[in-house]
């Protein structure tokens, strides 16, 4: 049975990939450190994150506390299994 995700959970974990590319020493690996931290399908992550670039929506222009963002992400998570 598939894992049903929460928007607000693909949103952050698409904005956490975005932020660590835009950044030239966090780019190489940004999707397998993000899947890693938020225990997700490393496929799932990337299709996210394609769908969210072809569609032309901006990427995320504040910084991002990650370590802040994953304990947040991950209870979600929780919550939501």
């Amino acid at each position: 049975m598939p894992i049903k995700y929460t928007d607000s959970l693909k949103t952050r974990a698409i904005k956490l990939v975005l932020h660590a590319q835009s950044n030239s020493d966090s780019a190489n690996g940004a999707n397998r450190r993000v899947v890693e931290k938020l225990e997700l399908s490393s496929e799932t992550l990337r299709t996210w994150v394609r769908r969210h670039k072809l569609s032309g929506a901006p990427a995320p222009a504040r910084a991002v506390d990650l370590d802040a963002e994953n304990k947040r992400i991950r209870a979600e998570l929780a919550e939501t299994k």
